[in-house]
C-alpha cells in the first residue's frame, strides 16, 4: 500500500516538533536541579513517546505496526527505567560535568546555555533521527511477513541481551569488593559492551521490520540504525566511556586486548 509522501512528512514534522518541545520542558527541569545527566533516561523513553503517539495518531492496527509499537515500548521502557533509578542512585554523570565545564571554561557559556544547545536541542532532533524506522514502519504497517519476524528475532536477541548484561553489571558493581576491578565473566567475557551491542541489535531489528513494510521506508530510515551504531561505538558510546576506563581500572588495558570492543567473539588467549 502507497500512501502518501506528505502524510507521512507532516506526521514527521509533528513528532519532531513535539519530541523538541519535550526537550526544552525538560531543558528546564536540568537548569532547576543543576543537572543533565538524566537525557539518558530521556533517549529511550522518548522513543516510546515517538512510536506511541504515532501509533495514536495513524489509528494503526496492523501486525508491523504493533510489533513496532510492542518491541519498542519493551526496550524503552525497561532502558528508561533502568537509566533513570541510576541516575538517581549516582547523581551528576562526570561526561556531562565535562561537557559542561568545557563550554563554561572554553566558550564563557553559562550552565543554562550549554545545556540548551549541548544537550538538548542536540540530542532531541537525533533520538528523532534514530527512532525513524519505528515512526515510519508504524505508519506504514503491513503483514507480519518473515522479513519482520527477522526483525522481532533480532530485536528480542538485543533486548535480551542487554537487559542480562546490565544486570550482570548491576550486580558486579553492587559488591564493594569488585571497586577498581573489571567486570569480565557473563556476557562481559565476549564484549566489552554487551549493554551497547544489545541496544544495536535491538534497532537493527526494529529496522528490519520497518523494511518489511517498503524497501522505501527502509531506505529513509535506515539512517536510524546507522547513526546509532556510530554512536555507540566511535562517539558518544564506548569511545567516551573506554577513555575513562583507561585511567581508572588497571586492568582494562589487559582486559581490551583480550575482549571483542563489541561484537560477542570468545576471548582471545595470550
Amino acid at each position: 500500500m502507497t500512501l502518501p509522501v506528505t502524510e507521512a512528512l507532516a506526521l514527521l514534522l509533528h513528532n519532531l516538533v513535539l519530541i523538541v518541545g519535550v526537550m526544552i520542558v525538560l531543558w528546564g527541569v536540568a537548569v532547576a536541579i543543576r543537572d543533565v545527566s538524566f537525557i539518558d533516561a530521556v533517549w529511550p523513553l522518548g522513543m516510546v513517546l515517538l512510536a506511541a503517539v504515532t501509533f495514536w495518531l495513524t489509528n494503526a492496527a496492523s501486525p508491523a505496526s504493533l510489533l513496532l509499537l510492542a518491541l519498542t515500548m519493551a526496550w524503552g521502557l525497561r532502558l528508561g527505567i533502568h537509566l533513570f533509578i541510576r541516575w538517581r542512585r549516582n547523581g551528576v554523570d562526570p561526561r556531562y560535568a565535562r561537557v559542561i565545564a568545557s563550554a563554561q571554561d572554553n566558550k564563557g557559556w553559562s550552565f543554562a546555555k550549554t545545556a540548551l544547545l549541548q544537550v538538548f536541542l542536540l540530542q532531541g532532533p537525533l533520538l528523532f533521527m534514530v527512532c525513524l524506522p519505528a515512526q515510519l514502519g508504524i505508519w506504514r504497517g503491513g503483514d507480519a511477513n518473515a522479513l519482520a519476524i527477522l526483525g522481532s528475532i533480532v530485536a528480542l536477541v538485543g533486548i535480551a541481551f542487554e537487559t542480562i548484561g546490565d544486570w550482570q553489571l548491576e550486580r558486579f558493581r553492587a559488591d564493594t569488593a569488585n571497586h577498581g576491578k573489571v567486570l569480565n565473566t557473563g556476557l562481559w567475557r565476549y564484549t566489552r559492551h554487551p549493554n551497547y551491542f544489545g541496544d544495536a541489535c535491538t534497532w537493527w531489528g526494529i529496522w528490519l521490520i520497518a523494511l518489511s513494510t517498503g524497501w522505501d521506508i527502509g531506505v529513509a530510515s535506515l539512517i536510524g540504525p546507522v547513526f546509532l551504531n556510530f554512536t555507540l561505538v566511535k562517539w558518544s558510546g564506548a569511545a567516551m566511556l573506554e577513555r575513562g576506563l583507561k585511567k581508572t581500572r588497571p586492568d582494562y588495558a589487559d582486559y581490551i586486548a583480550r575482549t571483542s570492543s563489541f561484537f560477542p567473539l570468545p576471548p582471545r588467549q595470550g
